[in-house]
């Protein structure tokens, strides 16, 4: 049996007023509360990294919370060993005489499964036993945007897990994990979430990953793709025939993945048939000699067949891809890194890609270690997200999990995301 701290639970008077230090004086993250009827308490979860803070506030006088303040008044009321199986583990603990206050598990907070060790077997300690509520794969259904005459619509191909600590670069752990909270093996989960355009033509911005990475791959990156591209794009009403152009921001796998798709010869072909690929030209020649530094995130399959096939189109500059569609270069994650500028009835939505990977990457230095250039990101980024405050961009994020679509908005100097999507 294997066991690790998940959190550390205190009792508390007043909810309230224990946020006013913990949430407002030391500025920790606090999730929702929630109720939880077995208990008859509330537990209010504060995240400090990989282990939380859960404040428990009693909603009956007879809740073993009440008890507790009544007795020892607030405090340190208990700490929490996460578990892989709690029923293994509580076998376990019973086979070596340790006296359990539950017989079996029980419902807990979050959705998990729960049992406490009686304190005499802990040396005084209430230890709980915590089994995570088995996630069921997260669905993001297509989100549609007007903007003027073009409809946007985020089409997603599932999940994928990066290391923290390349996502942010220099930025130290203890700033980032407050808003990217990552898993056990440091990584934190992104989304792989591409744009339909539809306008004079349709339009099809990047393709996530695709289904040809390797199991070794798919454990390394933690692809999360039950629900992908090809279910979003019929949940839009749209099928591969439909798209017209295939807009490509770059050609890393986790954006290019999905533009060919190997059939049941094993050889990999264009996975949009009727569908031109727009590809920036110095993207192409890199993506096409990577050297060591790259070669871990460009794969030949995802994109050469589509020159074999005659659909690929490359653009040298700056341009116009479609009406109200132009590409804008930024380099910085690759030399020849684009996003894309989309206008329509005098709005401006922006397509940022890796320029601004998540919401949790709006402070200036907040760049990636995976950019091959960073200073040129940080001067490009310096510049444009002052743009966008001006002028009201809507941005369109490609990776944060949680929100698709919003305006970076400044209150005391700090920027924020207005969610709309």
């Amino acid at each position: 049996m294997k066991a690790v701290l998940d959190h550390v639970g205190i009792a508390v008077d007043d909810l309230e007023a224990s946020l006013a230090f913990f949430r407002d004086g030391l500025g920790i993250h606090v999730d929702r509360p929630e109720d939880i009827p077995s208990q008859r308490v509330r537990a209010q979860f504060l995240s400090t990294g990989p282990s939380s803070l859960e404040l428990l506030q009693a909603t009956s006088p007879d809740s073993p919370i009440a008890k507790f303040l009544e007795k020892r008044g607030p405090g340190l009321h208990h700490i929490t060993l996460r578990v892989d199986d709690i029923a293994a583990a509580m076998q376990h603990l019973r086979q070596r005489n340790v006296r359990l206050i539950d017989e079996e598990p029980r419902d807990g907070a979050e959705g998990a499964r729960v049992a406490f060790v009686h304190p005499s077997s802990a040396h005084g300690v209430l230890v709980e036993l915590k089994q995570v509520a088995r996630q069921q794969p997260q669905r993001e259904e297509p989100k549609t945007i007007r903007l003027g005459d073009i409809e946007l619509v985020t089409v997603s191909d599932g999940f994928f897990h990066l290391d923290g600590g390349a996502m942010f670069g220099v930025i130290p752990k203890t700033l980032w994990e407050r808003k990217a909270p990552p898993d056990d093996r440091n990584r934190i989960r992104m989304a792989m979430r591409c744009l339909l355009v539809r306008g004079a033509r349709t339009m099809l911005i990047d393709a996530g990953s695709g289904d040809k990475m390797t199991a070794k791959q798919a454990d390394i990156y933690g692809f999360e793709r039950e629900f992908n591209l090809t279910h979003a794009l019929s949940a839009a009403g749209v099928s591969p025939d439909a798209i017209d152009i295939v807009l490509a921001t770059h050609l890393h796998f986790d954006h290019a993945g999905g533009f060919t798709e190997r059939r049941a010869d094993g050889v990999a072909r264009p996975r949009f048939s009727r569908a031109q690929y727009v590809v920036r030209r110095g993207e192409w020649d890199d993506a096409t000699h990577p050297d060591e530094r790259t070669r871990g995130s460009y794969f030949l399959e995802n994109y050469t067949p589509l020159a074999d096939h005659s659909v690929l189109q490359l653009v040298d500059e700056d341009a116009t891809i479609m009406p109200g569609v132009r590409v804008c270069r930024t380099g910085g994650h690759t030399m020849h890194h684009q996003m894309v500028m989309i206008e329509s009835a005098g709005k401006t939505a922006v397509f940022v890609a890796d320029l601004l990977p998540t919401a949790a990457h709006l402070p200036d230095v907040w760049v990636m270690g995976y950019d091959l250039f960073p200073l040129d990101t940080l001067n490009f980024k310096r510049t444009f997200l002052r743009e966008a405050v001006e002028r009201d961009y809507l941005i369109l994020f490609e990776h944060d999990p949680d929100i698709a679509a919003g305006y970076i908005r400044e209150r005391d100097g700090k920027r924020y995301i207005e969610k709309v999507a």
